[in-house]
Parts: C-alpha cells; structure tokens; sequence
C-alpha cells in the first residue's frame, strides 16, 4: 500500500471525521482494490477497524500490517455479503462481540460488463444483490444503531456511471444510480439524527474492477484513469465534511456537469465508446 500523504492531508481527514481515534469503522470489501486503501486512511487516524469481505487470509495480512503499523484494534470477518441475510449475519456476529459501528463504510461491489442477454442472469442478480440489496440492509441495519445514539457516519460507493444509462454495463450502472438516489435521500433523512450519509462517486480508478468485470479498457479511460488513493481521501473527507455526494476527480466532474448539457442519447453514445458497450 502507498504512504498515508502528508500530515496536513491526514489531520484534514482526522479532525473532521467525528473523533476518529476513539471510533471503530466497518469496511466491507475490505480484501482487495478501494478497501485496502480506506482501511489504510481509517487506521492512520487511530480509528479501529472491522474488516469485512469473502476471503479471509488477504484481510488478515492486512490486518497485522495496520495493527502494527497503527497500533489499533482490528477484527477480520469473512463473510460473503452477496448471499441473502448476510448483513444480519454479521450484525448479530458484531453484537455478540460487543463492537459498536461508528463508521460504515458501504464499499463491497463489483461491476458485470457486456450485453444483457449475453450475461447469466444469475450472475447479474448477485451482482444486485451485493451491490443494492446487501447496501441497502447494512445501511438499514447499521443507520438504526447510529440513529439511536444520535450519531454515525455511512459512505456509499456509487459511480460517475450513476449518473446516466450506460451500454454495455446497463445493470452495473443502474445499480449505481440506485445507490447514489438512496444515498442523497438517506442524507437528508438522517441528517436531523445526527447520522451523516456521503455518497463517492469515483471514475475510472486503479484496481481490480476491470479483470473482474471483463470490461475493455479505451484509450480514454487510461487518460482518465486515478489511483485509488486520492479517490478514497476524497470520500473520506466529503463525509467529515457532511456532504450528500461527492464526484472525485476534476475531470470527472467535467463530465458529469456536460451530462446537463447533453441529450441522454448523447449521453448514452458517449459512454458506450468510452467503455467499450
């Protein structure tokens, strides 16, 4: 993993995220790709940590690395959030450990690429399953706890593909509407109860989406891609910032804003030549 940045970009994340060092943040996803890189940023603000993902050992590697490094508390549970009743599951096994969530980080998900009818529908209902089901019950399961006590943070992982219909990753993309409309509504919901809810919407970024998805990568995406890194700060800080929803990346923003500019069949041309659809 890279460096933690400078301490001016640390102390911006640590002192607006609620008392960091005396909360405990829950990471789904947490194996691989984005959730390495907001266990790294949590743990370098003393926050303790629930590492939740499928495979166990890569969590564990990453566990003593940050224990060591951080000194902070660090519990592993494996546990494969796409089979239904899973967020339960894992709710009950955090209560029978006495572990408060004061941070949720709602980053497990992957994307399908290629035609509709092309894909098993199998697979495109488990990806519906992790990526709307299982988000919707951890926020419900999780923003009930922190609605109570009148506090707790939740970030969403949307997509700049939320915003627009996108062929090729026609299911992908709805999912991530879906996930960015419920986050900004939940953000205004539960603001009055002290629970802040952020929505990042990342671009095309450095990790393991692309294999696992089998999705092309065009020549645009490469000139837009970033590392995972300042994507992850950007979320971090929009929600110690209390905002509804955060696009990382100047360019990305641009692209999003020429979506208000551009008819939807523009819109949906564009991105089926930028993504391969």
């Amino acid at each position: 993993m890279q460096n933690v940045g400078n301490a001016e970009t640390r102390t911006s994340l640590v002192g607006k995220l609620n008392g960091a060092a005396t909360k405990r943040a829950l990471i789904t996803g947490a194996s691989s790709g984005m959730g390495l890189e907001y266990a790294e940023l949590l743990a370098a603000q003393k926050a303790n940590l629930v590492l939740a993902a499928r495979r166990r050992e890569p969590m564990e590697k990453l566990a003593i690395e940050l224990r060591q490094k951080y000194g902070v508390e660090i519990v592993v549970e494996p546990i494969d959030l796409a089979v239904p009743g899973a967020a339960a599951r894992l709710k009950t096994s955090l209560d029978e450990k006495s572990l408060q969530i004061d941070i949720l980080v709602n980053n497990a998900g992957y994307g399908l690429h290629g035609d509709f009818l092309d894909t098993p529908l199998e697979r495109t209902i488990d990806m519906i399953q992790l990526n709307i089901t299982a988000v919707t019950e951890l926020s419900f399961i999780f923003g009930q706890d922190m609605a109570t006590r009148g506090s707790g943070q939740i970030l969403l992982i949307a997509s700049i593909l939320s915003f627009q219909p996108v062929p090729g990753f026609a299911a992908y993309a709805a999912t991530k509407s879906y996930v960015l409309s419920f986050g900004e509504a939940l953000h205004d919901e539960l603001s009055p109860r002290g629970v802040t809810v952020t929505c990042l919407c990342p671009g095309h970024t450095e990790t393991g989406f692309d294999s696992a998805a089998s999705a092309p990568v065009s020549r645009m995406l490469r000139i837009l891609t970033m590392k995972p890194r300042p994507v992850a700060e950007s979320g971090l800080r929009a929600l110690s910032q209390g905002k509804p929803s955060v696009v990382a990346g100047f360019m990305n923003k641009i692209i999003i804003f020429s979506n208000r500019l551009t008819p939807r069949s523009m819109q949906r041309a564009v991105m089926k030549s930028v993504t391969g659809g």
